[in-house]
């Protein structure tokens, strides 16, 4: 013992260095979070959130971005809604209306969010999060009446899986490889064919089939164990799990050298241990090797010592490093990687975040008072942005402490791979043993290997360009050629909230550009271009407004099991109360919908408008993410390659196309190019009808630019023609059409029982979402009140405040109180 303490006080004086970080060697990495009011709905209700933005490397809300895309997801990969959120200083809001005639079936959704910015670092800091929504009439009603409903809600079910589901288990050396002679720590993991933990246990033997150890999980299929590997020896695990068939395992082989990095809490105190066997102490005697401490990819603190032993012991330089996951990774003397481990550092708070309500419990429609804090420990303001959701548990008595919040995703979630299950409880201050857990999972995990790993770096020329608000822009080219017009005024009208017009010149691309517009809800647009002698010239090729969507993944098989017990107890609960105060399905929304007559593309559009084949968009055409995705759908024979060209099936050739009468997109005579950016500015919602046509018919009215068939498009604004009114040559000179800007968020409706109206609402009388306020902010001295009133459910209430202080700390606090006649 005597010995490792002065091993230990020796490293510790080793050279160290503090890395500042140059602002030209780190790329503006956004990170996003959504806080939703909850996570399983009603058919029929609406679904809020707030939106977070922060810099990747602290935390700290980030103006960079000023539209976010939220788009909510279907099982089958469609796109139902998407949400253009307006960001200010980095927080934005929104809803989704989670009804039938939206395309919103029963089943499981995804919320993903982004920016067009973050597109440029790949999908892992693409914001995800699974929502459920529920069918409680048709699901409670049917098995109240005897029969049986293990999953009606289909979507993303798998109907093929056994009830006996595959056993996986995986292994982890700690520091990423096994040595002959070196004691190490093994981590390992345990999953079904759905990727849900499995508690397991079993035994380690070595290739004489002799007993080495014994293993158990300890938290979510978790767990871990020692073992020292001998020269000359293979290892294997026998692993038993409840209701799975026992199954053999080969454990990763040893290599004969290398170095090994190892964490350990000891009485308090953050101890790294380095560990190797003597033949590659030898080898690296006379080069010192190197530790590197970073965070979120950033470099915080370095260390050079020299190997003088098979096993050193330092302390973790904590006050170096930031809270969350710092990456150590060791190098030996020519800066080759040998060793990593990921550890989680928890720093002190000088914070105080309270919510607390003026009673424990309440009686049904009372008032609620809120009281909300936010200081540091001697009481001074902590300036913040909050989200508060207040809910009913509808009979269940967790406080879904294990969900995934604003903590566990900022520090934790984004920065290791792989979906983690109950991420809450790792950082739920009820559980005495969640730093243990959490170790677990980072040696699981946050496991990673030298194949793989790479540096972020400064994006110098990105494909994908910040966005800091509305932009209409796109350029001016000569009517047969394309060749640009410069020096052309460009006038935009705009009907929005009020009319305004603005006016650009062409630049010597004959591009313009109007930036950072304030669009909010539908708007109309008129876009006209003049020569210097106010004559209408040109033609105009208008960029899309808003990016096209991200890719959309197949979504992953769910098994086909009966509902939980706290799942039907659940739905039961909302069922009842939906009864006894004569709420039917076709009333659980508390809103008042404006609706008109769809207008339908007439016969008489057109004199060739009675093409061979048609398709009238209705309320029954499923959401699409874009115009090409709904020709697809349409157009059966058409392909869409890469939305490179568009052509019908074994024709040499791409397609005429024509848009709402006069518009003709000749690929002959405009190129593939401008007629993709052309066909991405038109909405799918905006398009009425398609009409199509590949046979001799096409050649008939178009002659030789109709060789390759035909595609007519009518949209929304045929009536007034959406490239303009009059003749062809006019609509090319000016763009007349309606455009969807910011998503209008809507206000919450919290009923004010003072008022007769709305104390006679039984709608609001037994609302699932109590309370929702996304923009919490205590004022200067850090208190804050808020008030709303109970419904007339007897039930137990939870409240979720979630948000990020402005020196980037993110604070989730829950309580609960119960209401009762």
């Amino acid at each position: 013992m005597k010995k490792i303490l002065i091993c230990f006080f020796t490293v510790i004086l080793t050279t160290s260095t503090l890395f500042s970080q140059e602002k030209s060697t780190i790329p503006d990495i956004e990170k996003i979070y959504i806080h939703t009011d909850r996570s399983k709905y009603v058919a029929g209700e609406s679904l809020w959130y707030k939106a977070y933005t922060v810099y990747a490397y602290n935390n700290l809300l980030f103006s960079h971005s000023g539209i976010l895309y939220v788009e909510l997801i279907s099982s089958d990969s469609k796109i139902i809604f998407r949400n253009t959120t307006k960001l200010i200083g980095g927080l934005g809001h929104g809803d989704f209306k989670l009804t039938d005639a939206a395309g919103v079936k029963p089943g499981k959704y995804q919320i993903r969010a982004y920016t067009n910015w973050t597109r440029n670092f790949g999908k892992d800091f693409v914001f995800t999060k699974e929502i459920e929504v529920l069918d409680v009439f048709n699901e409670v009603a049917e098995t109240s009446n005897g029969a049986t409903a293990e999953n009606s809600e289909t979507n993303n079910i798998d109907s093929t899986a056994s009830e006996k589901e595959t056993l996986k288990v995986q292994f982890f050396p700690e520091g990423g490889s096994l040595i002959q002679d070196v004691p190490s720590v093994v981590a390992f993991k345990a999953v079904d064919a759905y990727g849900n933990p499995i508690k397991v246990q079993g035994k380690v033997y070595d290739s004489n089939n002799e007993l080495v150890t014994f293993f158990m999980s300890i938290h979510d299929g978790m767990g871990v164990f020692q073992l020292q590997p001998e020269a000359g020896k293979t290892y294997y695990a026998k692993i038993t799990a409840t209701g799975n068939t026992d199954i053999e395992v080969p454990l990763p082989a040893a290599d004969s050298k290398g170095v090994l990095l190892s964490y350990s809490d000891i009485k308090g105190r953050s101890i790294i241990t380095i560990k190797t066997n003597e033949a590659t102490r030898l080898e690296h005697a006379e080069k010192p090797i190197t530790l590197r401490y970073k965070s979120r990819g950033l470099l915080y603190f370095e260390e050079k010592l020299e190997l003088s032993s098979t096993k050193l012991l330092l302390e973790l330089p904590k006050a170096e490093l930031p809270e969350g996951i710092s990456q150590i990774t060791l190098f030996d003397g020519d800066l080759k990687p040998q060793s990593e481990r990921l550890v989680y550092v928890e720093k002190s708070r000088n914070l105080k975040v309270g919510l607390t309500t003026d009673k424990a419990s309440y009686k049904t429609q009372e008032k609620v008072v809120l009281n909300i804090t936010s200081t540091d420990n001697s009481g001074v303001a902590v300036p913040a942005s909050y989200s508060l959701a207040v809910t009913d548990l509808n009979s269940s008595k967790d406080l879904n402490n294990n969900e995934s919040n604003i903590s566990s995703y900022f520090l934790m979630e984004s920065d290791i791979k792989g979906k983690v299950h109950n991420a809450g409880h790792y950082f739920d201050a009820n559980n005495p043993a969640r730093f243990q857990h959490l170790d677990v999972l980072l040696l699981t995990q946050g496991w990673r290997d030298f194949l793989w790993k790479q540096e972020r770096k400064v994006v110098d020329n990105p494909d994908f360009k910040v966005e800091k608000g509305i932009n209409i822009s796109g350029h001016v080219k000569h009517l047969f050629l394309p060749k640009p017009i410069v020096g052309n005024t460009i006038s935009l009208t705009l009907f929005n909230k009020s009319i305004g017009t603005l006016n650009e010149i062409t630049d010597s691309l004959g591009m313009f550009n109007f930036d950072n517009l304030d669009i909010t809800g539908k708007a109309r647009i008129i876009l006209t271009t003049k020569n210097k002698r106010g004559k209408k010239n040109g033609m105009f090729v208008l960029d899309s407004i808003f990016k096209s969507p991200m890719y959309v993944s197949a979504m992953p098989k769910v098994p086909k099991v009966k509902f939980s017990p706290e799942i039907k107890s659940v739905k039961q609960n909302i069922y009842k109360k939906y009864i006894e105060f004569n709420v039917m399905p076709e009333n659980v929304l508390n809103e008042i919908e404006v609706t008109g007559k769809k207008q339908v593309a007439g016969e008489d559009i057109n004199i060739h408008s009675k093409m061979a084949n048609g398709y009238v968009v209705d309320d029954s055409t499923p959401k699409f993410a874009s115009v090409f995705e709904l020709l697809e759908y349409a157009i059966p024979t058409l392909e869409v390659g890469n939305r490179e060209s568009i052509k019908f099936t074994r024709n040499p050739g791409a397609a005429l196309i024509l848009i709402d009468q006069n518009r003709l997109l000749d690929p002959q005579q405009e190129g593939s190019d401008m007629i993709i950016a052309m066909l991405t500015d038109i909405q799918p919602e905006d398009v009425l009808k398609i009409e199509y046509d590949n046979s001799s018919v096409s050649t008939m009215i178009y002659g030789n630019q109709g060789a390759n068939g035909s595609i007519k498009i009518y949209t929304t604004n045929n009536s007034n023609s959406n490239f303009g009114n009059g003749s062809p040559k006019e609509a090319l000179q000016t763009i007349n059409k309606h455009i969807e800007g910011y998503n209008e968020g809507r206000v919450f409706y919290s009923p004010d029982l003072e008022n007769i109206a709305d104390s006679k609402d039984k709608n609001a009388s037994i609302r699932n979402t109590l309370y929702w306020n996304p923009y919490v902010h205590p004022d200067k001295t850090g208190v804050l009140e808020l008030h709303y009133y109970n419904t007339r459910v007897e039930t137990d209430v939870k409240l979720s405040l979630e948000g990020i202080t402005a020196s980037g700390i993110p604070v989730v606090v829950k309580t609960m109180y119960s209401i009762e006649n």
